[in-house]
């Protein structure tokens, strides 16, 4: 063999090395568990043959415990870049099967490099996280290495978006990251994440809970709030987060990806006309709504299992992507808690930082009474909803389905937070509260049915309807139903030159 042949097949044997991670054994128990290997996960996300990898021979540095004996190119993370859907995005994707992913100093350089080459070139970052969390061998270095990233992730936020998967364990200080970023999609019976595991809470608590129960996806996704999304495997979230990426900027100075639609801007949608029932008490299901203006009827929701009484994600109108934030009256008769209010407000936020449209559907009685939504402080949380959307300066445009009562009708998007464009149904009741309880303060000891129902009944008529607030000013057009697809677009249109810019400050103090 020849010198240079010598040199070819060092490289060769590295790479190898490298891309073998930590052998077949851990691989295939890594199979066994229905999880895919790091670099599947890649090769899978990225269009096909686009993905370029950084740092593939950088190793660990650490000498304790013998760790020095065992030694694997990458250092178990995987890092680069490659294309989604023909737009570049940074990535990075945890080895479980080399020292468990867990994070050390090395291994943190690579993500930190990985962001910061996001950020220098506009791009988003997706990180696959499956890890058990610092490389304890290693002691206060891997926790400078979290630091960092934490660091790093608060510098981006805002300016390009960050996606974390769940795809394994993610325990203690590798939670955080997470939180930080903008979206969290967790995988079906293979992830789980908490910062304290079931053994030390047994210890210090003596509480007994599986991993499961304690951070499994739909804990997460229907309890804590913490994650987003579940995907059914690592192939099936790993598409839920290209398709996302498809409704999102690359940075906060560029706009959403506009996608050429068949479906007519003029479109009518007559199955609109009779969907809300003439009787307020009566549900009616807001994704129907939704759906039936959306582009070839295709709404991608966010936190489906979270906070049902409010519906936050993502359609396209002429082929323009814009969020959307609905009051569900099918469930809790749409009324706005302290759950609901952090759902949106934290999905107004994000579509205001990345100039993504605003669509607002209300249909609110209020916010929901009692001492559990008191002492949780439904004041505060309640407040940080009504600050996101006055803070927003995207386009933001209204459409009031039926009720909009009291101080929840100022929060949802209401004219006097600035909103664009406020349209009404027919079918709206824009008043302080509804007709019986206003009654019954306003002419309080009065029991005669029969004068309660003309009162009743005369309240109604004039504030339980669209046009006083019309007559206003407030509503700019009451619109039939069937025409909401119409008039959404046309005030799409109108408002996609806007510019507003709020006062100059370090940043506002939102009620947290």
């Amino acid at each position: 063999m020849s010198d240079l042949e010598k040199i070819y097949s060092r490289f060769e044997e590295t790479n190898k090395k490298a891309e073998s991670g930590g052998g077949p054994d851990r691989i295939a128990k890594q199979k066994k568990e229905g999880r895919l290997t790091a670099r599947e996960r890649i090769n899978l996300f990225f269009d096909p043959g686009t993905f370029v990898e950084m740092d593939k021979m950088v190793t660990h540095k650490c000498n304790n415990f013998d760790i020095e004996k065992t030694v694997i190119p990458g250092d178990g993370v995987v890092s680069g870049y490659g294309k989604v859907d023909g737009r570049l995005v940074f990535c990075f994707a945890q080895d479980f099967t080399v020292f468990g992913g867990s994070l050390s100093r090395s291994n943190a350089d690579k993500i930190i490099k990985v962001m910061k080459q996001a950020l220098k070139m506009g791009a988003p970052v997706v990180g696959l996280n499956d890890s058990g969390g610092a490389r304890i061998q290693e002691g206060v270095m891997s926790l400078a290495g979290y630091g960092d990233i934490f660091f790093l992730n608060v510098k981006a936020s805002g300016v390009i978006p960050q996606i974390s998967a769940i795809m394994g364990p993610c325990a203690g200080g590798a939670v955080y990251s997470p939180a930080i970023t903008d979206f969290i999609f967790m995988v079906k019976d293979s992830s789980y994440m908490f910062v304290t595991g079931p053994d030390v809470i047994k210890t210090v608590t003596h509480e007994e809970v599986t991993k499961n129960e304690l951070g499994g996806p739909m804990t997460h996704n229907a309890k804590s709030g913490v994650a987003h999304f579940i995907g059914n495997d690592d192939e099936h979230t790993l598409m839920m987060i290209r398709e996302l990426l498809s409704f999102l900027p690359s940075n906060n100075l560029d706009d959403a990806p506009v996608q050429k639609t068949t479906d007519p801007v003029d479109r009518l949608t007559n199955e609109l006309q009779t969907l809300i029932p003439p009787d307020p008490n009566k549900p009616y299901d807001m994704h129907q709504i939704i759906q039936s203006v959306a582009d070839e009827k295709h709404f991608f929701e966010v936190m489906p299992h979270y906070a049902k009484n409010i519906i936050t994600g993502y359609m396209r109108l002429g082929g323009k992507p814009v969020g959307v934030v609905a009051n569900q009256p099918d469930h809790l008769a749409g009324v706005l808690d302290i759950n609901s209010s952090l759902k949106a407000a934290r999905f107004v936020r994000f579509c205001d930082a990345f100039n993504i449209p605003l669509i607002t559907f209300v249909d609110v009685p209020g916010f929901l009474p009692g001492t559990i939504q008191e002492y949780g402080g439904i004041i505060k949380h309640g407040a940080k909803l009504l600050y996101a959307y006055a803070e927003a300066t995207v386009p933001k445009i209204t459409v009031i389905t039926r009720k909009a009562y009291g101080g929840a009708y100022d929060v949802m998007a209401s004219k006097h937070l600035a909103a664009d464009i406020n349209y009404a149904y027919p079918t709206a009741e824009i008043a302080v509260m509804g007709p019986a309880g206003a009654v019954n303060i306003i002419f309080r000891g009065d029991d005669n049915p029969e004068t309660i129902a003309k009162r009743v009944e005369d309240y109604r008529e004039n504030f339980a309807n669209p046009y006083k607030a019309a007559e206003l000013g407030y509503i700019d057009e009451i619109i039939y139903p069937r025409e909401t697809r119409k008039k959404l677009i046309q005030a799409l249109d109108m408002t996609q030159g806007k510019r507003e810019i709020n006062p100059p400050k370090k940043h506002g103090n939102i009620p947290l």
